[in-house]
């Protein structure tokens, strides 16, 4: 599994930690000794419903680790042709659920004085993707939340940050077109999509006590394609 990070002790929630690259986390979380808890629509929970978020971190006993990476790719659609309802669905999704499990995880970590935060972007939130404009901007909207986040907790023992994927092989990848999938792999300069694995062990690391001077950055995973 490559390296190791000692998560003994440690408790965590991950959102989206079902499939894909949640439950690769999920998996390497509990790899080092942490105890994880996972919100995932597969068991009835739902990120767009703040009140259940709520309801799950107060359950927890402590919360040092919480990594946001429910998401949905929304339907490859031109800007025109983007219905109200499905903006408002990826945005709730995307970017309203992040935002409220940070806001419900905060003051959890800040009674311990210590957490970790990893927020599940997108290169597509940096660079735009067409036929994606909803995702795109709500990915976007991830980037900027940590960034603001990060800079709040900074003197707390809080530390968030967020990464940028490309094209991961998860399921996300049965909600898009072939035509939108090939031109996001044309532009990875490796070639090919990423592992879920292989982003995992991305956020492991900053979710991990090593991890000590960075809060409010974005982390590209991008086989090449990021150029800023």
């Amino acid at each position: 599994m490559g390296n190791h990070y000692d998560f003994a002790g440690r408790v965590a929630l991950v959102t989206g930690g079902a499939s894909g690259i949640g439950a690769a986390t999920v998996e390497r979380l509990r790899v080092g000794g942490a105890e994880v808890h996972v919100f995932d629509l597969a068991n009835g929970d739902d990120v767009r419903d703040s009140a259940q978020i709520d309801a799950a971190v107060a359950k927890l006993p402590r919360l040092d680790i919480l990594v946001c990476s429910a998401g949905v790719g929304g339907d490859s659609l031109h800007t025109k042709d983007v219905p109200d309802e499905e903006w408002e669905r990826v945005h709730a999704i995307n970017l309203n659920g992040v935002f409220y499990a940070n806001r419900a995880a905060i003051p959890k970590m800040q009674a311990g004085g210590y957490g970790r935060i990893v927020n599940v972007a997108s290169i597509a939130g940096k660079e735009g993707n067409p036929m994606a404009g909803a995702y795109s901007s709500s990915k976007a909207g991830v980037i900027a939340i940590t960034k603001a986040i990060g800079k709040e907790v900074a003197r707390s023992g809080i530390l968030v940050n967020s990464i940028a994927p490309a094209v991961i092989d998860t399921p996300i990848l049965e909600q898009i077109s072939q035509e939108h999938i090939s031109y996001m792999v044309e532009r990875i300069p490796l070639g090919r999509v990423g592992a879920p694995h292989e982003v995992a062990a991305l956020i492991c690391w900053l979710a991990s006590e090593d991890m000590t001077f960075s809060t409010g950055a974005c982390f590209d995973i991008s086989g090449g394609r990021a150029v800023y």
